[in-house]
Protein backbone atom coordinates (compact mmCIF):
# COMPACT_ATOMS: atom_id res chain seq x y z
CA UNK A 1 0.00 0.00 0.00
CA UNK A 2 2.72 2.48 0.74
CA UNK A 3 4.55 1.78 -1.80
CA UNK A 4 1.64 1.85 -4.22
CA UNK A 5 1.57 5.88 -3.14
CA UNK A 6 4.73 6.36 -3.17
CA UNK A 7 5.12 5.32 -7.00
CA UNK A 8 1.86 7.14 -7.47
CA UNK A 9 3.66 10.16 -6.12
CA UNK A 10 7.00 9.56 -8.14
CA UNK A 11 4.52 9.63 -11.44
CA UNK A 12 2.72 13.20 -10.19
CA UNK A 13 6.65 14.61 -9.42
CA UNK A 14 7.74 13.54 -13.09
CA UNK A 15 4.22 15.58 -14.24
CA UNK A 16 5.25 18.42 -12.34
CA UNK A 17 8.79 18.74 -13.12
CA UNK A 18 7.34 18.35 -16.93
CA UNK A 19 4.75 21.19 -16.76
CA UNK A 20 6.94 23.73 -14.52
CA UNK A 21 8.72 25.08 -17.39
CA UNK A 22 5.02 26.11 -18.39
CA UNK A 23 4.75 28.40 -16.22
CA UNK A 24 6.77 31.04 -17.22
CA UNK A 25 7.39 33.57 -14.45
CA UNK A 26 10.07 34.56 -12.11
CA UNK A 27 8.43 34.39 -8.80
CA UNK A 28 10.32 31.63 -7.06
CA UNK A 29 7.29 29.75 -4.37
CA UNK A 30 8.03 29.34 -0.85
CA UNK A 31 7.54 26.25 0.64
CA UNK A 32 5.71 25.07 3.86
CA UNK A 33 6.67 22.01 3.97
CA UNK A 34 8.31 19.69 4.88
CA UNK A 35 8.64 20.47 8.61
CA UNK A 36 5.85 20.99 11.44
CA UNK A 37 6.30 24.64 11.92
CA UNK A 38 5.69 27.31 8.82
CA UNK A 39 8.02 30.23 8.27
CA UNK A 40 6.19 33.73 9.14
CA UNK A 41 6.62 35.44 5.18
CA UNK A 42 4.23 35.04 2.71
CA UNK A 43 4.38 33.45 -0.61
CA UNK A 44 4.39 35.29 -3.60
CA UNK A 45 0.89 38.29 -3.84
CA UNK A 46 -1.26 36.49 -6.60
CA UNK A 47 0.22 33.86 -6.88
CA UNK A 48 -1.69 30.45 -5.98
CA UNK A 49 1.10 27.49 -4.95
CA UNK A 50 -0.01 24.16 -4.25
CA UNK A 51 2.17 21.98 -1.71
CA UNK A 52 1.16 17.95 -1.98
CA UNK A 53 2.76 14.73 -0.78
CA UNK A 54 2.53 11.47 1.01
CA UNK A 55 2.96 10.76 4.87
CA UNK A 56 3.44 7.18 6.05
CA UNK A 57 3.28 6.76 10.26
CA UNK A 58 3.85 4.16 12.27
CA UNK A 59 2.53 4.03 15.73
CA UNK A 60 2.98 0.73 17.74
CA UNK A 61 0.60 -1.63 15.44
CA UNK A 62 -1.22 1.35 13.92
CA UNK A 63 -0.68 3.00 10.22
CA UNK A 64 -1.44 5.42 8.52
CA UNK A 65 -1.06 6.66 5.04
CA UNK A 66 -2.10 10.21 3.62
CA UNK A 67 -1.54 12.49 0.72
CA UNK A 68 -1.26 15.74 2.52
CA UNK A 69 -2.23 18.96 1.00
CA UNK A 70 -1.71 22.98 1.37
CA UNK A 71 -3.11 25.68 -1.03
CA UNK A 72 -1.58 29.13 -0.26
CA UNK A 73 -2.58 32.51 -1.75
CA UNK A 74 -1.00 36.18 -0.59
CA UNK A 75 -3.08 39.29 -0.51
CA UNK A 76 -0.18 41.12 -0.37
CA UNK A 77 3.08 41.03 1.89
CA UNK A 78 1.43 41.43 5.19
CA UNK A 79 -2.10 39.24 3.98
CA UNK A 80 -2.81 35.53 2.97
CA UNK A 81 -4.74 32.68 3.05
CA UNK A 82 -4.31 28.63 2.95
CA UNK A 83 -6.36 25.53 2.92
CA UNK A 84 -4.85 22.66 4.61
CA UNK A 85 -6.12 19.03 4.71
CA UNK A 86 -5.74 15.29 3.43
CA UNK A 87 -7.07 14.28 -0.01
CA UNK A 88 -6.70 10.67 0.75
CA UNK A 89 -6.22 9.00 4.15
CA UNK A 90 -5.54 5.14 4.69
CA UNK A 91 -5.82 4.43 8.71
CA UNK A 92 -5.48 1.01 10.36
CA UNK A 93 -5.56 0.79 14.55
CA UNK A 94 -4.07 -2.53 14.69
CA UNK A 95 -3.43 -5.58 11.56
CA UNK A 96 -7.29 -7.08 12.67
CA UNK A 97 -8.85 -4.12 12.51
CA UNK A 98 -11.12 -2.95 8.99
CA UNK A 99 -8.87 -0.55 7.09
CA UNK A 100 -10.30 3.20 6.99
CA UNK A 101 -10.51 4.98 4.01
CA UNK A 102 -11.50 8.59 3.01
CA UNK A 103 -11.12 12.16 2.31
CA UNK A 104 -9.59 14.10 5.84
CA UNK A 105 -10.10 17.10 7.75
CA UNK A 106 -10.24 20.52 6.06
CA UNK A 107 -8.19 23.67 7.92
CA UNK A 108 -8.58 27.02 6.80
CA UNK A 109 -6.06 29.47 7.85
CA UNK A 110 -6.14 33.90 7.83
CA UNK A 111 -1.79 34.59 8.17
CA UNK A 112 -0.65 38.24 8.92
CA UNK A 113 3.12 38.62 8.24
CA UNK A 114 5.11 41.44 10.33
CA UNK A 115 7.90 42.28 8.18
CA UNK A 116 10.97 43.25 10.11
CA UNK A 117 13.85 43.38 7.61
CA UNK A 118 14.98 41.40 5.15
CA UNK A 119 16.13 39.04 7.78
CA UNK A 120 13.60 39.31 10.18
CA UNK A 121 9.32 38.85 10.17
CA UNK A 122 6.99 37.80 12.85
CA UNK A 123 4.14 35.87 11.90
CA UNK A 124 0.53 34.92 13.23
CA UNK A 125 -2.31 32.62 12.05
CA UNK A 126 -5.76 31.92 13.06
CA UNK A 127 -7.05 28.31 11.94
CA UNK A 128 -9.99 26.40 12.05
CA UNK A 129 -10.90 23.03 11.38
CA UNK A 130 -13.87 21.76 9.48
CA UNK A 131 -14.60 18.19 10.28
CA UNK A 132 -14.96 17.24 6.88
CA UNK A 133 -13.53 13.86 7.30
CA UNK A 134 -15.69 10.83 8.38
CA UNK A 135 -15.27 10.13 12.53
CA UNK A 136 -12.89 6.55 12.07
CA UNK A 137 -10.33 9.26 10.50
CA UNK A 138 -10.91 12.34 12.15
CA UNK A 139 -12.40 13.83 15.15
CA UNK A 140 -15.84 14.51 14.02
CA UNK A 141 -15.33 18.04 15.36
CA UNK A 142 -14.38 21.51 14.92
CA UNK A 143 -11.11 23.10 15.96
CA UNK A 144 -9.75 26.57 16.55
CA UNK A 145 -6.64 27.65 16.69
CA UNK A 146 -3.61 30.95 16.58
CA UNK A 147 0.04 30.43 16.15
CA UNK A 148 2.68 33.14 16.78
CA UNK A 149 5.57 32.72 14.51
CA UNK A 150 9.04 34.17 14.48
CA UNK A 151 11.62 33.66 11.26
CA UNK A 152 15.47 34.87 11.23
CA UNK A 153 17.91 34.19 8.90
CA UNK A 154 21.38 33.40 11.24
CA UNK A 155 23.90 33.84 8.25
CA UNK A 156 23.08 30.80 6.19
CA UNK A 157 21.18 28.96 8.87
CA UNK A 158 17.15 29.96 8.91
CA UNK A 159 15.11 29.86 11.82
CA UNK A 160 11.58 29.26 12.26
CA UNK A 161 9.76 29.14 15.59
CA UNK A 162 6.11 28.42 16.16
CA UNK A 163 4.31 28.07 19.23
CA UNK A 164 0.33 27.15 19.21
CA UNK A 165 -2.30 26.65 21.12
CA UNK A 166 -5.44 24.87 19.60
CA UNK A 167 -8.62 24.71 21.48
CA UNK A 168 -9.97 21.16 20.79
CA UNK A 169 -13.65 20.03 19.80
CA UNK A 170 -12.80 16.76 20.51
CA UNK A 171 -11.48 15.84 24.22
CA UNK A 172 -11.21 12.93 26.53
CA UNK A 173 -13.61 14.25 30.27
CA UNK A 174 -10.57 15.31 32.83
CA UNK A 175 -8.05 16.07 30.25
CA UNK A 176 -7.24 19.80 29.24
CA UNK A 177 -9.30 20.98 25.86
CA UNK A 178 -6.48 23.31 25.26
CA UNK A 179 -3.45 21.94 23.36
CA UNK A 180 -0.22 23.84 23.41
CA UNK A 181 2.05 22.58 20.47
CA UNK A 182 5.95 23.90 19.64
CA UNK A 183 8.26 23.87 16.58
CA UNK A 184 11.64 25.05 15.91
CA UNK A 185 13.28 24.20 12.26
CA UNK A 186 16.61 25.29 11.26
CA UNK A 187 17.75 25.15 7.13
CA UNK A 188 20.36 25.87 5.42
CA UNK A 189 21.48 25.52 1.47
CA UNK A 190 23.89 22.49 0.74
CA UNK A 191 24.54 23.82 -2.71
CA UNK A 192 22.21 26.00 -5.10
CA UNK A 193 20.07 23.01 -5.40
CA UNK A 194 20.20 21.14 -2.19
CA UNK A 195 18.95 22.38 1.59
CA UNK A 196 18.55 20.43 4.65
CA UNK A 197 16.14 20.75 7.54
CA UNK A 198 15.98 19.68 10.78
CA UNK A 199 12.99 20.54 13.43
CA UNK A 200 12.27 19.62 17.03
CA UNK A 201 8.79 19.54 17.61
CA UNK A 202 6.09 18.71 20.56
CA UNK A 203 2.57 19.09 22.25
CA UNK A 204 1.33 19.45 25.82
CA UNK A 205 -2.12 18.90 27.30
CA UNK A 206 -3.50 18.43 30.70
CA UNK A 207 -3.98 15.23 32.05
CA UNK A 208 -1.95 13.72 28.74
CA UNK A 209 1.67 12.71 28.01
CA UNK A 210 3.39 15.12 26.50
CA UNK A 211 4.67 14.45 22.48
CA UNK A 212 8.07 15.42 21.01
CA UNK A 213 9.58 14.32 17.62
CA UNK A 214 12.75 14.93 15.75
CA UNK A 215 12.73 15.42 12.34
CA UNK A 216 15.36 15.66 9.60
CA UNK A 217 15.06 16.51 5.41
CA UNK A 218 15.93 17.58 2.42
CA UNK A 219 14.89 19.59 -0.40
CA UNK A 220 15.74 20.13 -4.08
CA UNK A 221 14.80 22.52 -6.09
CA UNK A 222 15.39 22.53 -9.86
CA UNK A 223 14.10 25.82 -10.70
CA UNK A 224 13.18 28.67 -7.60
CA UNK A 225 9.55 27.67 -8.93
CA UNK A 226 9.29 23.72 -8.17
CA UNK A 227 10.84 22.11 -4.92
CA UNK A 228 10.53 18.12 -3.64
CA UNK A 229 11.10 17.17 -0.17
CA UNK A 230 11.77 13.94 1.51
CA UNK A 231 12.96 13.08 5.05
CA UNK A 232 11.55 10.77 8.18
CA UNK A 233 10.28 12.22 11.49
CA UNK A 234 9.95 9.93 14.79
CA UNK A 235 8.87 9.98 18.06
CA UNK A 236 10.79 10.88 21.12
CA UNK A 237 7.83 10.19 23.93
CA UNK A 238 5.79 7.28 24.89
CA UNK A 239 2.72 9.38 23.38
CA UNK A 240 4.71 10.08 20.28
CA UNK A 241 4.38 8.19 16.82
CA UNK A 242 7.09 5.92 16.39
CA UNK A 243 8.12 7.50 13.29
CA UNK A 244 6.59 8.88 9.74
CA UNK A 245 8.02 8.93 6.15
CA UNK A 246 7.32 11.82 3.97
CA UNK A 247 7.92 13.06 0.52
CA UNK A 248 6.19 16.29 -1.52
CA UNK A 249 6.32 18.85 -3.63
CA UNK A 250 5.81 22.28 -4.14
CA UNK A 251 4.44 24.38 -7.50
CA UNK A 252 2.95 27.22 -8.57
CA UNK A 253 -1.35 26.38 -9.97
CA UNK A 254 -1.17 29.94 -11.58
CA UNK A 255 -0.95 33.74 -10.92
CA UNK A 256 -4.51 35.92 -10.70
CA UNK A 257 -3.36 39.41 -10.80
Amino acid sequence: MLMTRVNRFIVFSGLCAVMAPLYAQDDAVLPYRPSVSTPAQLSTPGQVELETGFQHIKSGDSRRDSLPYTVKLAFNDQWGVLVEGESYVSSRDDGSSPRQRGFGDTTFVLKRAFIVDDATAFGLELGAKAPTAKDTIGSGKSDYSINGIFSRDLGPVHLDANLNATRLGAYDDGTGRTQVGWATAFSTPLSDKWQAIGELSGTHRENTLNTAQWLVAASYSPTKRLVFDFGVARGMTSASQDWSLFGGVTLPLGKLW
